[in-house]
């Protein structure tokens, strides 16, 4: 038996898969472009801002390298527990009453996907962006990484304001 979907429920749905749409499609076209047009593989590493460069990483491990020394069946099992990931944030994107873990929820899928595909594609996933400061360097990341973490945020961001307010009305609860 289906349920209906609650009111305004369709919006977040569809915003969340609206989310999910160009995040995939944003990841897949820059790496296209990295790799195809701007031939970073052959570059190396281009400096494009004094705190920026496009720098070539195949990273066959996860999320900034880790668990990288699982061997041959890593891209198997990354994608796996990745697709399992990203079908129950899609499952639970039918439920959430908030936009912003909607919104969350898209953004981290997307990025998931994307990813999926490059593993699928290459065997790794294509990284490029490399931010760097005043001697301080972060790992080489993607649209699809930026997109994850910032999914994140966001989804804990509402869960701490969700708890802030539950805390507010139960300590205003007490005094009565």
């Amino acid at each position: 038996m289906s349920r209906a979907p609650a009111p305004g429920q369709s919006g977040r749905i569809v915003t969340g898969l609206v989310v999910l749409s160009v995040v995939l499609i944003a990841d897949q076209v820059s790496k296209w472009w990295v790799l195809n047009r701007f031939d970073l593989p052959a570059r190396g590493s281009v400096a494009i801002a004094p705190f920026l460069n496009f720098t070539m990483v195949w990273n066959h491990a996860v999320t900034f390298g880790m668990f990288g020394g699982v061997g041959r069946f890593g891209p198997i099992l990354f994608c796996t527990v990745a697709l399992i990931a990203v079908m129950a944030l899609l499952w639970q994107l039918t439920r959430t009453p908030k936009m912003l873990v909607a919104v969350a929820m898209g953004g981290i899928a997307g990025g998931a996907i994307g990813n999926v595909i490059d593993r699928l594609r290459f065997g790794a996933v294509v990284d490029f962006i490399h931010a760097h400061a005043f001697g301080w360097s972060w790992y080489v990341f993607n649209v699809a990484d930026s997109a994850i973490v910032c999914g994140v945020g966001l989804w804990l961001i509402d869960t701490l304001r969700a708890e802030k307010a539950g805390a507010g009305n139960h300590d205003a609860r007490q005094m009565h």
